[in-house]
């Protein structure tokens, strides 16, 4: 049976920011005289981290003489720029949410990503419209890879987690996502070549239409086909 609900994370698995993320980063430290490659690397550990992890691993990298508060300050406000001006969306997202909608179903974004900001970027991108519930980060009891997340995003939606189908493409998103109880499939997206995905026994997909197939929201055939 197609799933009840969709609950769908933002950064990274609905708009391609992660890489504004990065792209960002870059062009702050290496004036300071920090190799790409290193900041690049350590990027990819941060993907799907909240705020305060990520400061938290800030504190690890950064040479002790950089201000991690006024990096991690700079750092956002500057990603918020270019994300307000152009909010691209990941291979087959557009397409994917629109079939979605045009079915009468049910979807919901569940996001690290504070509330507000996540709105602002979902109506920037259009997509805005699609959800009847935007879950942020600091709009929940706890933060993933705990379980929360998702579990208060089904409840607001009336369900329970096991009737959701539930879409990540970071290994801390689909632990949250499993741990939940949802239905869950991986779309992987930055992550360092040589780590393996968690075995949690999600599905992995290529790609959003992929992954809405895979769980039977689309019958016997793709968004592609």
């Amino acid at each position: 049976m197609p799933p009840h609900a969709y609950l769908f994370d933002m950064d990274g698995l609905l708009l391609d920011s992660e890489r504004i993320y990065g792209a960002v980063a870059r062009d702050i430290l290496m004036p300071r005289g920090y190799e790409a490659a290193a900041v690049d690397a350590f990027f990819l550990t941060m993907v799907g981290c909240s705020g305060a992890e990520s400061v938290r691993r800030l504190e690890t990298f950064l040479r002790p003489e950089t201000d991690v508060h006024a990096f991690n300050a700079a750092w956002h406000a500057e990603v918020a720029v270019r994300v307000g001006a152009d909010v691209p969306l990941r291979p087959t997202v557009r397409e994917s949410l629109e079939r979605l909608a045009g079915q009468g179903a049910r979807m919901a974004v569940v996001t690290s990503t504070n509330g507000d900001a996540a709105r602002r970027h979902l109506g920037r991108a259009g997509l805005l419209t699609h959800f009847e519930v935007i879950l942020g980060g600091d709009e929940v009891s706890a933060r993933k890879p705990d379980p929360a997340p998702y579990k208060e995003a089904a409840a607001a939606l009336c369900l329970a987690p096991e009737l959701c189908a539930a879409f990540e493409d970071s290994d801390r998103g689909i632990t949250s996502a499993v741990h939940a109880g949802c239905r869950a499939v991986q779309v992987p997206d930055m992550r360092p070549a040589d780590l393996p995905l968690p075995a949690l026994g999600q599905m992995v997909a290529a790609d959003l239409a992929t992954a809405l197939y895979m769980v039977g929201a689309f019958g016997h055939r793709s968004v592609a086909e």
